[in-house]
């Protein structure tokens, strides 16, 4: 049996949790921990290979809604790497 009562604890905390964390971002982004900056640069690294990945398939692709759609796919992967980017300027 589910209880409820917890369940809203919880997700008030955790929306807590996500509100202090928005509020100190831009006081703190200089200051990312040593596991924050492997995270970011596995991820940065895994978007790196899927805009490569997807530009290939594209290219190969004859098929104009399967090119379409590997490219936009490479569009996004490329745009949420250069997002994690930001954070290591």
């Amino acid at each position: 049996m589910i209880d409820r009562d917890s369940n809203k604890e919880k997700k008030s905390t955790h929306t807590k949790w996500e509100l202090k964390v928005k509020a100190n971002k831009e006081e703190n982004m200089g200051n990312i921990s040593e596991l924050e900056l492997q995270n970011l640069r596995h991820l940065i690294g895994g978007y790196d290979t899927s805009v490569a990945k997807m530009e290939e398939y594209a290219n190969c692709a004859t098929d104009p809604k399967i090119k379409q759609f590997f490219q936009k796919g490479a569009k996004t992967a490329q745009e949420n790497k250069q997002t994690l980017m930001k954070f290591l300027q």
